[in-house]
């Protein structure tokens, strides 16, 4: 975070400060040290391999899972002490700013969603309680809701405000940053209900470490798939430019520009995904077209013309069994059709 702009630097002291000050005034009195300790310990196991999302640069800790476990078993002000923990992980071993604004913020987080839960009448654990879980699903909600929101809203700002990322971007990927730390998140409920029975206590944050990394390698199969079907695109472009040099570099040039234009008239991602595949491939037909056409200096015949026509719907036969390419299929066949048809 070298460089920052005088805003940026304004917010991370605003972020640190308020952090500070709410674990300096906070009430620790009946503080449970020791599941403290433990949570601890296993925030900072999951701190240490984050999972990645198909958002460039975009991760999700799975400390999130000991954070909102923390806000249930020990309140905001333990929800708060547990998010300093940041401060230590490895993951940003080199950058201290950022290492203290992360912990700064995972604190806000976990005091903010800890005072949410008690204002929805969520109640800390009584070992042994049968019906505990059933009395605090609703309230863990709402401060599950209340500790992405925030968590996503303090990263939003560092990143506007030091010029990483533009709004559109933030946007884009603000769904799927939203579904993986709300999945992770509800761990922590497991984590509290299991730590609520008797004979297990602590003992839970060890049994939920296998679940929460079949999780992250969930997402990891799901990112590997992901590059895959990038690769699938990428080789059948360049099988296009190789076979008609002349349009080398087309196709990524009209797959980015048609993704600005889907973005700027707010298209939803998924249709804005499909325009950049249908982009890259629109003339993956030219593969069914002989090459001395594609690459005749003179004007073309009748029956050239006409075999190059054809193209968009050879490009359909050759792509129309790729699964993921859904409503892209529609633009490679129908990219020179006229407006009206």
């Amino acid at each position: 975070m070298r460089g920052l702009p005088l805003a940026a630097w304004a917010y991370v002291c605003g972020v640190v400060a308020l952090a500070a000050g709410l674990i300096a005034t906070a009430s620790y009195e009946g503080m449970e040290w020791r599941t403290l300790a433990v949570l601890a310990v296993l925030f900072l196991i999951c701190d240490s391999a984050p999972a990645l999302l198909n958002v460039e640069r975009a991760r999700v800790s799975l400390s999130f899972a000991a954070s909102l476990a923390s806000v249930v078993l020990l309140g905001p002000a333990g929800a708060a002490l547990l998010g300093v923990c940041a401060i230590v992980t490895g993951q940003r071993l080199f950058a201290p700013v950022k290492r203290l604004f992360n912990g700064a913020q995972f604190a806000l987080c976990g005091y903010a969603s800890g005072v949410v839960f008690g204002a929805l009448g969520g109640q800390r654990f009584e070992p042994g309680q049968v019906d505990w879980v059933e009395h605090v699903i609703g309230p863990f909600l709402g401060a599950l809701v209340t500790f992405v929101l925030v968590n996503l809203l303090l990263v939003a700002g560092i990143l506007l405000l030091s010029k990483q990322a533009a709004p559109r971007e933030l946007l884009s990927a603000s769904g799927q940053l939203a579904f993986g730390c709300l999945g992770y998140g509800m761990f922590g409920l497991l984590i509290a209900g299991l730590w609520s029975r008797v004979g297990i206590g602590p003992f839970a944050a060890v049994l939920v470490l296998l679940p929460l990394f079949i999780a992250r390698w969930a997402f990891e199969q799901t990112r590997a798939q992901q590059q895959a079907h990038a690769a699938t695109l990428a080789a059948l472009c360049q099988a296009v430019e190789t076979k008609d040099y002349y349009t080398r570099g087309h196709s990524e040039r009209v797959s980015r520009g048609s993704v600005m234009i889907a973005q700027e008239i707010g298209m939803r991602s998924d249709r804005v995904e499909a325009i950049r595949y249908a982009g890259m491939l629109h003339d993956v037909g030219k593969l069914g077209v002989p090459t001395k056409f594609l690459q005749k200096s003179g004007s073309l015949t009748e029956e050239e013309f006409a075999a190059i026509q054809l193209h968009p719907m050879r490009g359909l036969e050759i792509v129309r069994e790729i699964g993921f390419l859904d409503e892209a299929l529609a633009g490679i066949m129908h990219h020179h059709e006229k407006m009206n048809g």
